[in-house]
């Protein structure tokens, strides 16, 4: 059977560049489109040496790194190699090679204006296409920094406590040595074990200047190569990442906007998310949806203030949020739309004509709420002065709180940290570590979970371990609880709720999670390459930018994206 016949290499082809790139290839839309803006406007600039070769054009380069994250070719090594061997990208560049230290040198000291890009990619698209409602959600990228460069401050505590352990036994181990005449065989000689003391001391004085630092700075993470990045839970357990949120168009399921955040859940960021679009939209009320991971009544508020309809899906049995806010005179007209008249109408009693339909039972009522006197009494002024104070009366069977390290010592005399704050205010203490090693733990917790997790308020200093005081058979005393001083006070207020609308609630799986699909799956980049808060945010813009181009081509087809990326 015969074979397709094939070309001979030593033929001599007489051939452009162009004929060798696909009619309607994708680099021929960004080419259009780089070559339509004023890079100027966007601040896009090279540095120039004083002397020497001159610098690569900044439209070329440009089109190098937007080509590249569309096609996961992300690494400026890869960059460099594809501009030999990628024959779009040879294309694109007019034939330039330059190498990977321009390219990074380009990306880093133009990424933020990646972000500007996008959004004037967006500005053409909305020309041409029907925006329908907004669905929100987060994802987990990795950050450049592994596990191992991050800590917490119950990490740090462990490796603390496991290097005093050892820097003890090899101090032991030095003094056995010089009582005996000789050593025994296989055991480490003295030069050895001072080798190891040493070590295990510089590592000691590191780990401590990681929490006095934490302590000082009050931060709850570190991460030593990328000082942005959290410690976050995903679907594959724990990573050192970021959580972007992006707004997604129900109609075309194309990127309007993005927020680049660092913040471990998703609480609080409907209205910092639909801020862009808001603006965008005028006057006209919008709706955004998002899941139950987003739910925060003040976040809500805000939402309705600002001509924002919020849908959160809510929990099952529940059809709608009890929210109040306070009451204001000022009155509004309900038939505006603008959001200060919707922030009037909501805080007088008024159902806006453009909240009607998710909005039901407004009432204006009278509550009775707790006002703090001024002449409280200072958080520092503690029951006990000294560590060693707070210490000894955590082994008798109490959790005392350390108000000026935020630290709990429990009664096994291991240090609790803080693991997150409530909506209440009060902030939740826990250090699983210590308390799946705990040889009291039968005495001290016995709930379903693998450690104990106990809540504080600001005005609270200790808390009785019950069973550890029955175990003893003692009976808790009070005197480490603080009073908070007040008197209550009568205030009108506004209660109603907040219904969301069911049938866009239950499209939201579908839009928001396709973006983030064929951004990690598709274009290959579940993870971020440069490191700190203001280079990600750039770095996505370009992922956001190649998944928009993708999907707008296929939505408009070739010739329209080609006519309107043309446009100057």
């Amino acid at each position: 059977m015969p074979y397709i016949p094939e070309e001979n290499r030593d033929q001599l082809m007489v051939c452009s560049l162009d004929s060798l790139v696909d009619p309607e290839s994708d680099a021929r839309l960004i080419d259009a489109f780089v070559e339509s803006l004023d890079l100027s406007k966007f601040e896009i600039k090279a540095d120039t040496a004083a002397e020497g070769r001159p610098r690569y054009n900044d439209r070329a380069m440009t089109k190098l790194l937007i080509y590249g994250y569309e096609n996961d070719i992300r690494s400026s090594r890869k960059l460099q190699k594809a501009c030999r061997i990628n024959m779009e990208v040879r294309w694109l560049m007019k034939g330039l090679e330059p190498d990977f230290r321009t390219i990074s040198d380009f990306r880093k000291n133009n990424i933020t204006s990646m972000k500007k890009i996008f959004r004037e990619f967006n500005k053409r698209l909305s020309e041409v296409v029907h925006w329908g409602f907004t669905a929100i959600d987060g994802s987990k990228f990795q950050a450049s920094n592994s596990k191992d460069n991050n800590f917490t401050k119950n990490k740090i505590d462990d490796r603390v406590k496991w290097l005093d352990e050892h820097a003890e036994e090899y101090l032991r181990l030095l003094a056995e040595a010089d009582s005996e005449d000789e050593q025994e065989p296989g055991s480490l000689t003295r030069e050895e074990l001072e080798e190891k003391l040493q070590k295990a001391r510089e590592r000691l004085a590191r780990y401590e200047g990681y929490q006095k630092l934490m302590e000082e700075t009050g931060q709850a993470q570190l991460s030593l190569v990328d000082a942005d990045a959290k410690l976050m839970k995903n679907k594959n357990g724990f990573a050192v990442a970021y959580n972007p949120q992006t707004a997604v168009d129900s109609e075309t399921h194309i990127i309007r906007d993005y927020q680049m955040t660092n913040q471990v859940t998703d609480h609080n960021l409907i209205d910092s998310t639909m801020s862009e679009i808001k603006k965008e939209s005028g006057d006209q009320v919008i709706d955004a949806v998002a899941d139950k991971g987003y739910v925060c009544e003040e976040d809500m508020v805000r939402c309705l203030e600002q001509g924002i309809r919020p849908h959160v899906i809510t929990d099952d049995g529940q059809d709608a949020y009890e929210i109040e806010i306070p009451y204001s005179d000022e009155s509004g007209d309900p038939e505006s739309t603008k959001a200060e008249e919707l922030r009037k109408c909501i805080h007088n009693g008024v159902i806006p004509k453009a909240y009607a339909d998710v909005i039901t039972d407004m009432k204006v009522k009278e509550a009775r709420r707790l006002v703090k006197d001024e002449e409280e009494k200072p958080e520092a002024d503690r029951q006990y002065g000294t560590e060693d104070e707070m210490l000894a009366r955590a082994k008798e069977g109490y959790f005392v709180r350390d108000p000026e390290r935020n630290l709990v010592y429990c009664p096994a005399g291991e240090i609790l940290r803080q693991k997150c704050v409530k909506k209440n205010g009060n902030i939740r203490y826990a250090n699983k570590n210590a308390c799946r090693h705990c040889k009291f733990r039968n005495k001290c917790y016995k709930g379903k979970n693998e450690w104990k997790e106990i809540d504080f308020s600001k005005d609270t200093l200790e808390k009785p371990c019950t069973d550890w005081l029955k175990a003893e058979g003692r009976t808790p005393d009070r005197k480490g609880v603080k009073k908070c001083k007040g008197h209550y006070e009568k205030i009108r207020v506004v209660k109603f709720k907040l219904k969301p609308d069911r049938e866009k609630t239950s499209k939201r799986l579908c839009l928001s999670e396709h973006p983030f699909g064929t951004i990690k799956r598709a274009m290959g980049s579940g993870f971020f390459l440069l490191r700190r808060m203001w280079k990600v945010d750039g770095e996505f813009a370009l992922l956001c930018l190649g998944y928009n181009l993708k999907r707008s081509k296929n939505l408009l087809g070739f010739a329209k994206m080609k006519e309107l990326m043309a446009l100057a």
